[in-house]
């Protein structure tokens, strides 16, 4: 999934994609001396970036000299998602997964964390599912587990290193136990122990990989299977 680079990569390209992904998901106006310290970057360096992002439109700034997304960022979700059509695919095959009255999701993986294109529990309409949930831990969500497993354990390692991994207090050695089982099996039945006590059930899906799709909820051992036979139906109608 990952794709390998045979050149030296351009770091200033790097760098400004970091603070733009940063900046789309801040919950509030962020300024630039903040941002900066939340990537580990000189605050000059952060300045120069949002100043370029906001005369391309793609950073606006606040009268109190704030920044946050500008039109250009809404204007590139909605033509790489248009473009791409897997929320035009997706809809009509997650609408049908909701007969199992169960939360129905669509999930891609980026570096250690999943965004949630849809998130939809029962009794909300659809519509309401798109980009209704934020970026997560991929290890906290079935999802992110089924994208984890698609990669080589040298990758993964590479990921996590130096880093905490939520849910797993064994570490890196714990987490590539479970993808190793989640490989083995084809799909990622994962138990969350909170106040719901629900199931994730998650496969992945494209060819190449590129998403995931899910259901969760209290899902016995004995419903699985029908689960991940109609989360790999919905798969196939979604398409590459």
């Amino acid at each position: 999934m990952r794709t390998k680079i045979n050149a030296q990569p351009n770091q200033s390209l790097i760098d400004g994609i970091i603070t733009l992904q940063a900046l789309a998901v801040a919950e509030e106006p962020i300024g630039c001396r903040e941002l900066a310290r939340q990537l580990g970057f000189d605050p000059t360096k952060v300045n120069r970036l949002l100043k370029t992002l906001a005369y391309l439109g793609i950073a606006r700034q606040t009268a109190n000299r704030k920044y946050t997304a500008g039109p250009g960022m809404h204007v590139l979700a909605a033509q790489s998602l248009f473009a791409s059509g897997l929320i035009r695919r997706a809809l009509p095959a997650l609408e049908h997964l909701r007969r199992f009255g169960h939360t129905v999701a669509l999930g891609v993986l980026w570096n250690d964390n999943v965004s949630y294109l849809f998130h939809a529990p029962p009794g909300i309409e659809a519509s309401r599912g798109l980009g209704r949930i934020g970026l997560l831990p991929a290890t906290v969500s079935g999802i992110g587990l089924a994208l984890l497993a698609e990669l080589d354990d040298e990758e993964v390692a590479e990921l996590y290193e130096g880093k905490d991994i939520p849910n797993f207090g064994g570490g890196i050695t714990a987490l590539l136990t479970k993808l190793d089982e989640i490989r083995s099996l084809g799909f990622a039945r994962v138990h969350v122990a909170d106040d719901r006590d629900h199931h994730i059930v998650a496969v992945s899906m494209g060819d190449p990989v590129h998403a995931a799709i899910a259901m969760s909820g209290w899902i016995p051992e004995n419903a699985t299977l029908p689960i991940v036979d109609a989360l790999r139906l919905a798969a196939t109608e979604i398409g590459k």
